[in-house]
């Protein structure tokens, strides 16, 4: 058991059964009162970012959280395959452990793998990454008068929002948290 005053960003820690990654602390001390721990964490099986609070003098689990770096090699009926960066080793993940960033996914990416007691809770994906334009409609000529969008099909089929000067064969950045278009690769 550690106390809730020793959580720092990348912390491990379980509650209720629930395993959670902290993201951000803030310690709070009112007057005459007792101090309140704010921690904004990410619980690692559902996915989800949400904030708790504690009583200074509170204690919570703590976890040996594993992170490994794999690649993505390739999909199947059996999940996700990923190979171990370090051992080399191939395995497989359930599809609900990958099915928010599948989109993303290309064939050699680097993830960060977390894992407790050699079970993965959670794949984590860089927060930016380059696609390549696979196709891409026209522009109309003297239609720029405020920032215009056409869409764009990347080389992994996901259809993003891009500027009109954008064209097929083109490397654009893509934000993985929101889905959309950042800039054009140099």
């Amino acid at each position: 058991m550690i106390s809730v005053t020793d959580l720092r960003a990348g912390t491990a820690f379980e509650d209720r059964g629930q395993v959670f990654l902290v993201l951000s602390y803030e310690h709070i001390k009112m007057g005459r009162g007792s101090g309140t721990v704010k921690v904004k964490v990410k619980n690692l099986p559902t996915g989800a970012t949400i904030e708790k609070t504690f009583q200074t003098g509170a204690r919570v689990q703590e976890v040996n959280l594993e992170r490994k770096k794999v690649q993505y090699l390739y999909q199947d009926n059996q999940g996700y395959h990923l190979m171990d960066l370090v051992s080399y080793d191939q395995f497989a993940v359930d599809k609900r452990l990958v099915e928010d960033m599948a989109k993303f996914l290309k064939e050699g990416m680097e993830l960060t793998l977390f894992a407790v007691a050699d079970k993965p809770l959670y794949i984590e994906i860089p927060k930016i990454l380059e696609y390549k334009v696979a196709q891409t409609g026209g522009s109309a000529r003297g239609n720029t008068v405020g920032a215009t969008y056409k869409d764009a099909v990347l080389e992994n089929g996901l259809t993003v929002k891009v500027p009109l000067f954008i064209k097929i064969g083109e490397v654009v950045r893509v934000d993985t948290r929101i889905g959309e278009y950042v800039e054009r690769a140099k």
